[in-house]
């Protein structure tokens, strides 16, 4: 990419602007309140021609498919989260609308809103857990919690839409649908695999659902979850509608990867898209285990429990090296002792936004051939540049360069600078399917124009809010990439790049002081991060409840609360913190 394109993206010059209100988060949240005309080009206007209006008119025809968005699902309470195998069905009623809700304003906090979708649609990525008991119930699956889930993460939570689906592909049989028979017979030999259940592929319509019994429903969980080769809740609803891929599908994958392409410096056949982040992760786990099969992988630093999780059950072993300050050496002697298929980090790492320096790393690994992927979710590629040091980026697209908490979405990214870049991308290039839906990819595509300004400012209020933390009395510890290994950090941070907008922060005497901080705290609580609200959680409890001791013995405790800061008024985003970590 030149230095002007660059410039466009990453600082000053004609950048991609939006006004603020393109930010303000509603029901939906995927249509700005203004855009610029495909006739305008970095800041010119000049006479629509022919082909110019048949642009503006593709353009516009995108943002009516988004409208569909409105059409709401009923919110069926959900009898339990192990539904897979349930006679019961869903109520399905397409034209029910949730209200509307500025959650800037008036966020989704309080005890009565638990289970409430977070955005209010049928596609939100997230669910109110407002109390730090109602996460505890979640994790131990009580019914009074359970119950009252109308959403959740697509990964974890199957959303009405995907489980009507299942329910007609597998006739009350164990059942969820993936989006190509690939994905389904891959899905199916896991089963087969590592619980000895039968499973089977069943063709229907478009799509194809994997069926097995209740004893295989674990795996067939597992590897939904794991490898997020999932079908998005607008496939799933175009699926029992009837409808089928959006005419001009390709054309917008083709925009949003001419996009993320400009972002991290690379030609756009160099991006793959993904359904999800973990699809991206595990498209790059398939392609280093194919370049040298039979070797396991390292995970450097502590990561997001599924990174680690898709290593150990899909790869051929996940070696945690999570002690940072130590990482060369123990990489050093890893390497003198097995051969790996490749290391993977997080840039940086989540929950305590902490990375290993890929500069120190980087002649190690390489000296063994060993390809590095980095996660660059929590950073952004508007932050830091890993050119120089990641071999491939997989990267979520669900999070900060979506930002509205309503659509699921991965790429990664073959770095064209690596050494390894001519063996690693005809490997991905050759596995690669389109299975990003196409109305998932109107939505990415809209958002990630006003990704760039939209980052500045969760840089800023992110900043802000962990600064006072950090001297505030009640306050014990923060973490935040400022601070934690900054070091490791400011190497790949770009010259005007921020640190983020995920703050984690423990407060003194956790143990009895945490749950009613986070009970009392003003702000949407749920799982997910990156939206353009700001979200809490306790994320060891939601991510590793059933290994806690196992999290901290590796310096995470269960009494943090982690923090993704939107876009709000930071001085009003501090005073709710304030009043939360006054008491009652």
């Amino acid at each position: 990419m030149s230095g002007e394109a660059r410039t466009r993206y990453w600082g000053g010059g004609n950048g991609v602007h939006r006004p603020s209100s393109c930010y303000r988060c509603t029901a939906e949240g995927e249509k700005p309140s203004s855009r610029a005309s495909p006739a305008k080009v970095a800041g010119r206007v000049s006479r629509p021609t022919p082909p110019e209006r048949q642009k503006a008119r593709l353009e516009q025809a995108r943002f009516e498919m988004a409208k569909r968005d409105r059409q709401e699902l009923g919110s069926a309470r959900m009898p339990s989260l192990n539904w897979l195998s349930e006679p019961s069905r869903p109520s399905f009623l397409p034209k029910t609308s949730m209200s509307a809700r500025d959650l800037y304003q008036d966020p989704v906090w309080q005890g009565e809103e638990l289970g409430q979708p977070i955005p209010a649609s049928p596609h939100a990525v997230s669910v109110a857990l407002p109390r730090w008991q109602d996460v505890v119930g979640y994790e131990e699956k009580k019914p009074e919690v359970v119950n009252a889930l109308t959403s959740g993460y697509p990964r974890f939570f199957i959303h009405a839409q995907v489980r009507e689906l299942a329910q007609q592909i597998g006739e009350r049989r164990p059942c969820l649908p993936f989006p190509s028979l690939r994905a389904a017979r891959l899905c199916a030999g896991f089963i087969e695999r590592t619980s000895g259940e039968q499973a089977k592929v069943v063709a229907f319509r478009s799509i194809h659902g994997v069926v097995t019994s209740e004893k295989g429903t674990d795996a067939l969980r597992a590897f939904w979850q794991h490898t997020g080769l999932i079908v998005s809740t607008r496939e799933a609803e175009a699926h029992l509608a009837g409808r089928g891929p959006v005419a001009d599908d390709e054309a917008v994958r083709r925009s949003l990867r001419r996009q993320l392409a400009g972002f991290y410096d690379c030609a756009e056949d160099d991006v793959f898209l993904a359904p999800t982040g973990m699809a991206a992760q595990f498209a790059a786990l398939q392609a280093v285990i194919q370049r040298t099969p039979g070797r396991p992988t390292a995970q450097l630093g502590f990561p997001y429990v599924d990174s680690l999780k898709l290593q150990q059950k899909l790869g051929h072993g996940g070696i945690l090296l999570h002690h940072l300050e130590s990482i060369e050496s123990e990489l050093k002697d890893l390497l003198r002792r097995q051969p790996l298929a490749a290391c993977f980090c997080e840039i940086p790492g989540n929950p305590l936004l902490g990375c290993a320096d890929v500069r120190r790393i980087s002649p190690i690994r390489r000296g063994h051939r060993v390809p590095l992927v980095a996660d660059d979710v929590v950073a952004t590629p508007a932050n830091v540049d890993l050119g120089d040091y990641a071999d491939l980026i997989a990267t979520s697209l669900t999070k900060f360069i979506a930002g509205t908490g309503n659509v699921m979405g991965g790429a990664l990214i073959c770095n064209p600078k690596s050494p390894f870049y001519h063996e690693l991308k005809p490997i991905v290039s050759a596995q690669h399917e389109e299975l990003l839906w196409g109305e998932d990819a109107v939505v990415l595509d809209a958002q990630a124009r006003s990704f760039p300004e939209r980052m500045k400012r969760h840089n800023q209020n992110g900043l802000l809010l962990a600064e006072r933390l950090r001297r505030h009395p009640a306050v014990e510890r923060v973490w935040y990439p400022k601070w934690e290994f900054s070091e490791a950090y400011e190497a790949v941070r770009r010259p005007d790049g921020g640190w983020g907008a995920l703050v984690t922060f423990m407060p003194k005497h956790g143990d009895t002081k945490s749950p009613g901080i986070y009970d009392r705290l003003a702000f949407c609580k749920g799982p997910s991060l990156g939206t353009i609200f700001t979200l809490a959680c306790p994320f060891t409890l939601l991510a590793h409840y059933t290994e806690l001791e196992w999290a901290e013995s590796c310096g995470v405790s269960r009494y943090l609360i982690r923090i993704s800061v939107g876009l709000e008024d930071p001085e009003d985003l501090w005073r709710r913190l304030q009043r939360a970590l006054a008491g009652p």
